[in-house]
């Protein structure tokens, strides 16, 4: 188990590899900036029962940063890892782009085994209409994009709606098919009747830890 200076060094050397600021993380803990920066000065021991919520911004699980169990987890520029800081939008203002500032609620830090291409936000799946694939809560990367291939998982907006559903796609002559994973939920059709508007296509999904 690593000492309370260790596990000082080790966050911080995984906020800098994520680029994130000390604002950032105060913000994605729920910490004050001023707590932070004297665990960081080491004017003040490191709140092991607090640890989650370090966990769970940085993207590594709670063992990992006190050193519990053997890790084989190296830094970002030897492991092939890229840590991406993508903007994670709430509703969607009609008539916007998707990255105008009133539509993004926050930011979150993503690890990608490749440098992604593209436009990417991230998306809070709110109900169960896609499970199993993407349970309530869950978070996904979108690329965007105006249109996807049949059978991939696409964020769309339907009706003017300012919230964005997650469904699987599938095409029908002109038509668009919104196909629900979880068979509770009846398919969606998009036409000239009930437009919608394809806003990109879902690349990684990812759970709280």
């Amino acid at each position: 188990m690593r000492s309370n200076e260790e596990v000082v060094d080790y966050v911080n050397e995984l906020r800098k590899e994520r680029h994130m600021s000390i604002n950032e993380l105060a913000r994605e803990t729920g910490l004050a900036k001023s707590s932070l920066s004297r665990y960081f000065n080491k004017t003040r021991g490191f709140p092991v029962n607090k640890v989650n919520l370090f966990a769970k911004a940085l993207h590594v699980k709670p063992e990992e940063i006190l050193g519990i169990q053997p890790t084989n987890m190296k830094p970002l520029s030897q492991s092939g890892m890229h840590a991406v800081r993508l903007p994670i939008i709430g509703t969607i203002a009609c008539g916007t782009p998707i990255l105008a500032e009133q539509n993004i609620e926050g930011y979150t830090t993503e690890l990608f085994t490749e440098k992604p291409d593209g436009t990417l936000f991230v998306l809070r799946c709110q109900g169960d209409s896609m499970e199993p694939k993407i349970p309530n809560g869950a978070t996904v990367v979108v690329r965007e994009q105006p249109t996807v291939e049949d059978d991939e998982i696409a964020a769309v907006l339907v009706d003017d709606n300012t919230e964005a559903t997650l469904k699987r796609i599938k095409h029908i002559g002109k038509q668009v098919m919104l196909m629900p994973e979880n068979i509770k939920y009846d398919p969606i059709l998009l036409n000239a009747e009930n437009p919608g508007r394809i806003l990109g296509k879902v690349i990684k999904v990812s759970y709280d830890l």
